[in-house]
């Protein structure tokens, strides 16, 4: 699987924060970082990329097992990605408001069912 961090070393895509629910966002992967037993629990990365052949938007985040076997961002607003949102008069976002723009977003993905596939558990 490639890196989640990655997303770094893609080139910066501009886009119109308004327009970040447009995104299709596809799964490129999960990384298992460590695999968990009694005392402890799993943790790793997952990667996600527009799947828009006029650029190469991508986001990723780290994610954790919590009991019972949820699984959850370990920092919703730690995500990692090269876009670079912009408002109505074409200034950039920071990156807190960039996270708080595709929460909704990556929300709706069904990332936590990849996850449970990566660590061959049953969603």
């Amino acid at each position: 699987m490639t890196p989640a961090w990655i997303v770094y070393a893609w080139a910066p895509v501009l886009w119109q924060a308004s327009a970040a629910p447009r995104l299709h966002l596809v799964h490129l992967g999960t990384r298992v970082l460590t695999f968990g037993d009694a005392d402890c629990l799993c943790s790793g990365q997952t990667l996600w990329r527009d799947d828009s052949e006029e650029h190469a938007a991508g986001v990723a985040w780290d994610w954790i097992e919590l009991p019972q076997g949820v699984v959850a961002m370990s920092d919703p607003l730690g995500m990692v990605t090269n876009l670079r949102l912009i408002d109505a008069h074409g200034d950039a976002l920071s990156q807190t408001q960039v996270a708080v723009h595709l929460h909704p977003l990556v929300h709706a993905l069904p990332w936590q069912r990849e996850v449970k596939r990566a660590l061959h558990k049953p969603s």
